[in-house]
């Protein structure tokens, strides 16, 4: 068989005869496998493989060696310049080069001066087929220089004043790092209070006594010499104050409210904020348009600096730091910007073509600003190199067409910007060169069976070599495996079987050559352990013992070892190891643990552990009853295409009889890893002849099973493939759809892998029209569910069948099914559309169906879009709403309901089907008869007068009609809630205010109005209200009292003679409350008439009406709180929900009255029920007496 190399990881399958697997490598460019014995031979340009960095700082001390390494066939040359001329090195005696390399070597340590070679170096490395560059190596020595000198005075400061201590240390490379210590080399303790600023001074937010000291010391340390200077110490005395006055937050640093931060992409972003204050103030950080990054963010000394690491575009923005102490807060805020060095997106990568080829090289970079691409050509400028007519130059890019020997170069891309640049190196090579194949002849593989074998096959070549593996002499057929093609020229057997055994070639050819190699390939029976050790419980001094049955290729020698607890046995006497068993006697404690069997051989090594318990010697235990110990050692024999007889050796049963086996089944080659129910025998038999499915990797486990239960799954057993036929039946659930209105869309359910019954599984389908006589049609597809027949007339109906066939065989003939091509939108609109209106809310619309041909689909029903007419201003102030209505089926007619009274209404219908909708018939217009108005929007009483009330209202939101008349009715109320007679009035249509007179003063009337259209009445709408009294509370002489009573109890109460006299009332009834409160204490109650014969005062005495006495009271009277009221309010329109608090609902019903003159008529009790209310509440004002008794 032949394989050939696909560009991604693909399954083939075998057929029937013999093939050959033909492996093709499709790659864009050659890769030069690092061989050696392949890259001597082989011409390549030079590539940079180490240099200095571009910024290279060194130490005045030593030797300056300036590193240049490169490799390329032939080995490279190598050239320097410094500042942009030839550097020669010749005439330098203190300048040497390494051997082999282009490392310069500058001997300073015997004589001359550092400071002569600072400079801008850069190395180039050349050979035959190009030249590659370094990059610019900018060369200076470090500089640790003295603190200048300087004088400093003593700091004298009261206490809780700030302070700042400078440090300013001198200007060195690189940059020193800062500290504070004393003279004691002791570092100086920071706090929140005290801390060191990021330009190294000492900040104080406020000064204590304990900062008193002479030895306050800044310390430069210059890492690169390992060198440390020393400022010199400033003193500092805090005098002590009464009373440190405390001050809200200012600023030490930075300056002002605002300031600006610009740093590097990549780089640590440092934000600083430290204030004084007293208290010490407290810092926090927030970012005004975001949210700080979670993982990115930290805060240092003591939350004043702020840091972000690998800092980015998006951290661009405004960052604000908050000083807070008690007395006040003050905030800063830092406009940060990220600029960027270029970063490369994709650099130049060598390219080896063979001649004739094509390639490209790309050199992509970003960075703020944009940095500019620039490219070279063997060091030089390309714009005066060379041409090349291979060679094409498009912004980043360079294309290379049909590439010969010459073009082969080394190229340097170039992208830069203000705050920095790249520079990459990348050759072209132009190889011709024969295929080669790397892997060693006749190598030997052996792999245990059922796991992967990798044959390996690496090849080299220009142009890219193609590969062939065969197998055997003959190429011979491979059985139906299934082999995964890598692009290295590996192949793969993902289930390597015994009958892989075999030579595999391997043949590379290009047009330059071809080259082969054999390998061997060799597959063994795994190793397995057929008798694992058994947890095992003995009494001290016992004898034990562990057995381990191992069962392994004869080809393979195991070796069986012993461990305890993971390590070596114990070297003692007791221990015995023989081909199966371990035997332990004497136990002691000492040898409880856990014992493992490993079996080992030069392919692969199993084990299986058991535990020893040890316990003391105890009476013969009970039988432990429990579910049998799963069966092992199975093995298939008998095999035949369509079945196998498996056999098996039961494990213990633990003392309960096994009743059956059961054995399961998994398909390694199309569900890997599900085990399926296969049959099940009696528990007597340990053998079972086993029916298969062609096409199949089968592999077998058995579970015992007794009265308590079944075991746990044997070990599966080893792999049997069967032979492939063809399929035993067709795809189910066939359909015919069309999803335009040109095709027919054929549709199934795939059969499943065990289902195909071999390789190359594919589809018949077949379709013709149903009621026609054209022959079938038919396509062979792949293992797909969808074929799409196009070019169809719409919607005909197709009779379709579907088929299954694989590399054996077709299936069985399979049934037919109908289906339709594709549906397109209905042609005709439905017509004779007419409309009756039923009502004013409800019509019915008739139309003809239209003709079936028309539908071009399935018909799904009728639509009618129907919309009422609307006036200019409103079409102006709204897009008119179209409503629908679907009728389903073939029905003709339909109801349109909700429809608004005395409207304008427009409709249409429409046809649908299963694309959509058809065209619209013409418009018909209908009109909905007048209904009954809505109730009036609002309605108002204003302006009431003594006789008089005037009623405003709004006219109904929906008239439903013209309206012809407005009905009002009204009656008054009495102040028991009663119902007088009902006036009733007409008004006309265009009154929307009416004013009625000759009403009773001071009464109460309820109203109620409503529309009217030719329908019939409308919705009312209810109001209530009273008319007013005159200015002096009294009503004129003609209204009886009966009629006034409420009305003066209302205005009497606002007069002061009323409340004064009030007032002497309450005062005698709460002297009366207390001589009876004492009269009780003596025992039994007090009756009124006694107190009034001692205090006779017929002005404040109520009587009660039938003999004129006083009623008993009792003080364990409960007094019933006021109920709450209605208010009348000032615009005098009385609602029910606001109406007052009357005297007869708190006072004694209707006996409790006032006269002319405000005395009190009727009788008091202690015990007093309310009487329920009939109707609206009275409208009255709250009653004196009712204060008077809550008083009480």
């Amino acid at each position: 068989m032949q394989l050939k190399i696909m560009p991604k990881k693909k399954r083939l399958s075998a057929g029937r005869v013999p093939l050959i697997l033909f492996l093709c490598q499709m790659i864009s460019a050659l890769e030069v496998p690092l061989d050696p014995k392949l890259l001597e031979d082989l011409v390549q340009p030079p590539t940079i493989t180490q240099q200095s960095p571009k910024d290279y700082i060194i130490d005045p001390r030593e030797n300056i060696v300036i590193q240049c390494e490169a490799k390329g066939k032939p080995p490279p040359s190598f050239s320097w310049t410094r500042n942009g001329t030839h550097f020669d090195i010749d005439k330098d005696l203190l300048v040497t080069m390494k051997p082999d390399s282009g490392t310069l070597i500058i001997n300073i340590m015997s004589e001359g001066k550092v400071e002569i070679y600072e400079g801008v170096y850069q190395c180039t490395a050349r050979n035959e087929r190009g030249a590659a560059i370094s990059n610019n190596i900018v060369v200076r020595p470090s500089r640790s220089p003295l603190w200048t000198k300087e004088k400093l005075e003593p700091i004298i400061l009261q206490n809780g004043q700030p302070l700042v201590l400078p440090c300013r240390p001198p200007v060195g490379l690189p940059s020193p790092i800062i500290f504070w210590m004393d003279n004691s080399f002791q570092r100086l303790p920071q706090s929140e209070r005290v801390s060191q600023g990021l330009n190294g001074d000492l900040y104080f937010s406020n000064v204590l006594p304990e900062d008193t000291r002479e030895d306050y010391i800044c310390y430069a340390r210059f890492n690169h010499t390992q060198t440390i200077q020393q400022k010199q110490p400033i003193s500092v005395k805090v005098i002590s104050a009464k009373s440190s006055r405390e001050r809200p937050p200012t600023f030490l640093t930075p300056e002002g409210n605002a300031s600006n931060k610009e740093e590097l992409r990549g780089n640590v972003l440092s934000l600083e904020c430290i204030a004084e204050g007293l208290p010490t103030p407290v810092i926090y950080w927030i970012k005004e348009d975001g949210t700080l990054p979670i993982n990115r963010t930290f805060y240092r000394n003591f939350q004043k600096t702020l840091q972000i690491i690998q800092v980015s575009e998006a951290d661009s923005g405004n960052y604000q730091c908050i000083a807070k102490n008690a007395l006040g807060a003050i905030h800063h805020t830092i406009s940060v910007t990220v600029k960027a060095a270029p970063y490369w997106i994709m650099a130049p990568q060598n390219l080896v073509l063979s001649p004739g080829e094509d390639g490209t090289l790309i050199c992509r970079a970003n960075g703020i600003p944009k940095p500019r691409i620039s490219w070279l050509l063997n060091g030089v400028p390309i714009e005066i190199a060379p041409d090349d007519p291979s060679r094409k130059i498009d912004g980043d890019t360079i294309i290379f067409s049909n590439v010969q020997e010459r073009s082969s170069a080394v190229y340097q891309c170039n992208a830069s910007n203000e705050y920095g640049y790249l520079l990459a190196n990348a050759f072209v090579n132009v190889l011709a060169e024969p295929p080669r194949i790397l892997t060693s002849v006749n190598t030997l593989y052996q792999i245990i069976a059922n796991r992967p074998a990798l044959l390996d096959c690496a090849v080299f070549g220009s142009p890219l070599p193609t590969i062939e593996w065969f197998k055997g002499a003959k190429g011979s057929a491979l059985r139906e495996d299934i082999y995964v093609l890598h692009e290295n020229g590996t192949l793969e057997i993902p289930v390597a079987q015994k009958d892989s055994t075999g030579s595999y070639t391997c043949v590379a050819r290009n047009k330059l050559g071809m080259a082969k190699n054999e390998v061997h390939l060799e597959i063994k029976d795994p190793t397995r352990i057929i008798k694992q050790p058994e947890y095992a419980i003995v009494q001290r001094g016992s004898t034990v013992s562990f057995e381990c049955r191992v069962k392994h290729d004869h080809t393979l020698i195991p070796t069986v070892t012993w461990l305890k607890d993971n390590g070596e046995l114990p070297n003692d006497g007791r221990f015995t190891v023989d081909k199966d068993h371990l035997v332990i006697v004497d136990v002691s404690d000492d040898d409880g643990g856990t014992y493992t069997c490993v079996a080992n051989t030069t392919l692969d090594s199993v084990s299986a552990s058991a535990v020893l318990s040890v316990v003391a010697p105890t009476p013969t235990p009970a039988p432990i009853y429990d579910v049998p110990n799963p069966p092992f050692d199975l093995e298939l024999t008998n095999q035949l295409d369509k079945s196998v007889q498996l056999s098996w050796t039961p494990g213990d049963d633990n003392n309960s009889p096994i009743t059956k086996f059961i054995i399961e089944y998994e398909d390694a080659m199309h569900e890997a890893g599900l085990w399926h129910h296969q049959t099940e025998v009696p528990g007597t038999q340990t053998t079972a002849q086993l029916k298969l499915s062609p096409y199949v990797n089968y592999s077998f486990r058995v579970m015992a099973e007794n009265n308590l239960g079944r075991s746990l799954p044997s070990e599966a057993s080893e792999q049997y493939l069967t032979k492939a036929a063809e399929p035993d039946k067709n795809p189910a659930t066939v359909e015919g759809l069309g999803s335009e209105p040109d095709n027919l869309v054929i549709t199934w359910k795939p059969l499943n892998g065990f289902e195909s019954n071999g390789p190359g599984l594919q589809y018949k389908v077949s379709w013709r029209q149903r009621d026609g006589d054209d022959e079938w049609t038919s396509v062979v597809v792949a293992n797909v569910s969808k074929y799409i027949v196009s070019g169809t007339p719409t919607f005909v109906p197709y009779l379709i069948k579907v088929q299954a066939l694989n590399d054996m065989g077709f299936a069985p003939e399979p049934p037919v099914v109908m289906g339709h091509s594709g549906e397109d939108l209905p042609m005709v609109a439905p017509g004779n559309v007419h409309v009756n209106v039923v009502n004013s809310t409800l019509a019915e619309v008739h139309w003809d169906p239209v003709p079936l041909k028309s539908i071009r689909g399935h018909l799904q029903g009728y639509r009618i879009y129907y919309w009422k007419a609307q006036n200019s201003s409103k079409r102006n102030r709204r897009h008119i709403e179209k409503k629908i209505l679907t009728f389903q089926g073939s029905k003709t007619h339909g109801m349109l309901p909700g429809l608004e009274p005395f409207s304008h209404y427009t409709l249409n219908v429409r046809v649908v089907n299963g694309k959509g909708e058809g065209p619209a018939s013409p418009d018909r217009v209908f009109n909905t008869p007048e209904g009954v108005p809505s109730a009036p929007s609002s309605l108002k009483i204003v302006n009431p007068t003594l006789d008089s009330l005037t009623l405003e209202w709004d006219p109904p939101s929906h008239p439903n009609g013209i309206l012809t008349e407005y009905t009002l009715k009204y009656q008054p109320i009495n102040s028991t809630h009663e119902l007088g007679p009902l006036v009733d009035l007409k008004i006309p249509a265009n009154k929307t205010r009416w004013t009625l007179k000759n009403l009773n003063f001071s009464t109460r009337y309820k109203f109620y109005l409503y529309a009217q259209t030719s329908a019939g009445s409308g919705s009312q709408i209810t109001e209530e209200a009273v008319t007013t009294v005159n200015e002096a509370g009294i009503l004129p002489p003609d209204v009886g009292a009966g009629k006034a009573m409420a009305s003066r109890q209302v205005d009497i109460a606002t007069q002061g003679w009323f409340i004064g006299l009030m007032c002497a009332v309450a005062l005698l009834i709460l002297i009366l409350l207390i001589v009876c409160f004492i009269r009780r204490n003596k025992g039994g109650k007090y009756p009124v008439k006694e107190k009034e014969d001692a205090h006779a005062d017929p002005e404040i005495q109520p009587m009660k009406e039938d003999d004129g006495t006083f009623g008993e009271y009792s003080d364990a009277e409960d007094h019933k709180p006021l109920k709450k009221g209605s208010r009348t309010p000032s615009d005098r329109t009385v609602k029910k929900e606001d109406s007052d608090d009357s005297l007869v609902d708190y006072g004694e019903g209707v006996n409790g009255q006032f006269n002319e003159d405000g005395s009190f008529i009727g009788q008091y009790s202690g015990k007093k029920e309310k009487e329920p209310a009939e109707g609206n509440e009275s409208s009255e004002a709250p009653s004196p007496v009712n204060a008077m008794n809550s008083f009480v």
